[in-house]
């Protein structure tokens, strides 16, 4: 016989494993002194430890094994218990794959963002006309993200891609968080939805000239500065903010995609030469 040190060295597990299969009932000693407690092992329980390895190669779990090594398992009920695990890793596959496929979008988003949105560049250019999912409504700027996520949740459920740009029209800015503003929100939408009570669909304006500045703030705070500082770019560039048309700010990065704290936002506001 081998005491419990000697054996876990021959077996090639550790002395807490083997006390932990012995609390198991997966792997008794095969003797147990009553004066010291010390714990002896046969050579034949090598035969027991290298099952357990096997069954583990299999991704059985202790408790799944304990039957197959303890009771009187019918071959029938051991090939139930493989093509049960069979089903689960074949499952646990697909999660896989489709996290990959999850993983792989979004650093093609990555790299489209970084390509279309260099942070800090300002420019002047013209807004395409889009078709839209809208909701507009006039409440405190500290309640923006109630509106987007209830947009985003009414055109998922119609099949539409609810991560994709979001545009934010700001009809009417409040100067305070806690004042109301007429604040329209947007995501682009493949074909005409049924409009809602609240969600509407239409071609949101394009526009002929427009100042751009791209930018990273972070979206669980309201001090972004990027429209007053496009405006004073702006200034100095024979061109002035053509007041008659809202400002916008377009989302570049989805929720999903942000990691850390910032998103990259581009902030836009319509202009006519001076």
């Amino acid at each position: 016989m081998f005491k419990i040190g000697a054996f876990a060295k021959l077996s090639g597990v550790t002395v807490k494993t083997l006390r932990h299969y012995d609390e198991l009932g997966l792997l008794k000693p095969a003797h147990v002194d009553e004066e010291s407690g010390y714990r002896f092992y046969t050579a034949e329980q090598l035969l027991t430890i290298r099952r357990i390895a096997g069954f583990k190669e299999q991704g059985l779990t202790l408790e799944k094994m304990r039957p197959m090594l303890t009771g009187t398992t019918s071959l029938t009920k051991a090939e139930r218990t493989l093509l049960e695990k069979r089903k689960e890793l074949e499952r646990q596959i697909q999660e896989a794959q489709q996290q990959i496929t999850v993983i792989d979008e979004r650093l093609v988003r990555m790299k489209r963002n970084e390509a279309v949105g260099e942070e800090g560049k300002f420019l002047l250019r013209s807004v395409d006309p889009v078709l839209v999912a809208y909701v507009r409504e006039t409440l405190p700027k500290n309640q923006l993200c109630l509106l987007l996520d209830e947009l985003k949740q009414y055109v998922c459920s119609h099949g539409e891609e609810p991560d994709r740009e979001m545009t934010i029209v700001w009809h009417r800015r409040s100067d305070c968080d806690e004042e109301p503003s007429d604040i329209e929100v947007a995501i682009p939408v493949s074909k005409p939805i049924p409009n809602s009570g609240r969600v509407k669909i239409h071609q949101l304006p394009g526009i002929k000239e427009a100042a751009s500045f791209t930018h990273r703030c972070d979206p669980y705070k309201d001090n972004c500065k990027a429209s007053e500082t496009l405006r004073a770019w702006i200034a100095g560039t024979g061109y002035r903010p053509l007041e008659a048309i809202p400002v916008r700010e377009i989302y570049l990065t989805s929720d999903k995609d942000i990691y850390g704290q910032l998103r990259l936002a581009e902030a836009i506001v319509p202009v006519e030469r001076v």
